[in-house]
């Protein structure tokens, strides 16, 4: 009897080794991603979306990071900065996420940059333009890195394009008083193109969530502008530049790249014709790099990529390879891989400054006959 225990208790020892020496399941790292997939600028968020997901299944379909699957874990933060850094403390406590490719809008980044940094998790934010996100209060943020160039660089192009371009010597400017991007947007257009000699006639604010723009509107036209320059983002864009035709101005206007949405002409119709925007990529762009990806995007999620869609397979490109150079996931170690990023994105060769920003070209998108029609690129 004791014999027969002996022998059973060998098998199971036997049986214990054998299931502790057997492969185990492939292990992932788990990366964060975070975009607006509802709300105020929905059509962002799904793009962002789109894009992150193509760069990790190209990586997963390679072998993933350091022989280890890449898991994506994809939250709404609705446009709003609370939920944001909501989403951003569940991503790094719950999630156990090494690294965060997001968010769209630069007051929801203004949200989580400092919860990544307390953390030591880094972040590549893929279109918030304001300065403060990677610079804030004289100090650096060292985990914070961003795929797009910044509102400084954005709104003097747009203040050139407008001075030199278009000829316009009087200007006019309306933006969301709420809102850091496009206020700060508007505010580097302003001084750009007064320094460049031109005449700032109105500057109006409007409060967040209005759909009545009249009242500033019509002090805009009275002011009799070349140019207005709207910073929102496309919704708001297509209700304003509605109500600016509908008060008679007929002149060009200039914005941001948060007119790159299809639905601004769905919404703004002939309202919006005679627009330009600066933008991080067009994709008639004839570089490689480009139109493979354009290939690609298109066939899988059926319509050509924007710039947000694009920017969002960059930043996750960038950060994976950050963690492969790094051949690690502690944080400190991706950040210092960061840092020495020179890649080849699909919106340009991608290096970072001493800020953490990337100095590229800028691309000028007209809005011709209901498309968005490349027009030129302007080098930094």
């Amino acid at each position: 009897m004791k014999r027969t225990l002996s022998i059973v208790a060998l098998a199971l020892l036997v049986a214990l080794a054998l299931v502790s020496c057997a492969p185990k399941g492939p292990a992932e790292i788990v990366i964060g991603g975070v975009g607006p997939v509802s709300g105020e600028a929905a059509t962002f968020g799904k793009s962002t979306q789109e894009g992150c997901e193509l760069a990790v299944e190209e990586w997963n379909a390679k072998g993933g990071v350091l022989g280890q699957q890449i898991k994506l874990v994809y939250e709404d933060d609705k446009g709003d900065a609370a939920e944001g850094a909501a989403v951003w403390t569940k991503l790094i406590q719950q999630d156990k996420v090494v690294a965060i490719v997001g968010t769209v809008m630069s007051k929801v980044s203004l949200a989580g940059a400092p919860i990544s940094e307390q953390y030591g998790v880094p972040m590549i934010s893929p279109t918030s333009t304001n300065p403060s996100v990677t610079f804030a209060d004289g100090k650096l943020r060292e985990f914070v890195f961003r795929a797009c160039f910044i509102d400084p660089f954005q709104g003097t192009v747009g203040a050139k394009f407008a001075y030199d371009d278009l000829g316009a010597r009087k200007a006019a400017a309306i933006f969301d008083v709420g809102n850091d991007y496009t206020k700060g947007l508007s505010e580097f257009f302003r001084d750009t193109f007064i320094a460049l000699g031109g005449e700032v006639v109105a500057f109006e604010a409007h409060a967040t969530g209005a759909t009545d723009f009249k009242a500033q509107l019509t002090k805009i036209v009275q002011a009799k502008p070349d140019v207005v320059y709207i910073s929102d983002y496309y919704n708001d864009v297509a209700l304003i530049a509605k109500q600016l035709r509908e008060l008679g101005f007929t002149g060009p206007l200039v914005g941001g790249d948060g007119w790159d949405s299809p639905d601004l002409v769905k919404l703004g119709g002939e309202a919006v014709e005679n627009g330009f925007f600066t933008n991080h990529y067009s994709k008639d762009d004839t570089r490689p790099e480009v139109q493979d990806f354009v290939r690609k995007y298109t066939a899988k999620f059926g319509a050509a990529p924007d710039a947000l869609a694009t920017l969002a397979y960059d930043a996750m490109n960038i950060m994976l390879d950050a963690i492969s150079r790094a051949g690690s996931t502690e944080g400190v170690k991706i950040r210092d891989a960061l840092k020495a990023t020179d890649f080849a994105a699909v919106s340009g060769r991608t290096m970072f400054d001493e800020q953490h920003n990337p100095v590229k070209a800028a691309a000028i998108i007209e809005i011709k006959g209901g498309q968005q029609v490349y027009r030129t690129t302007v080098a930094p």
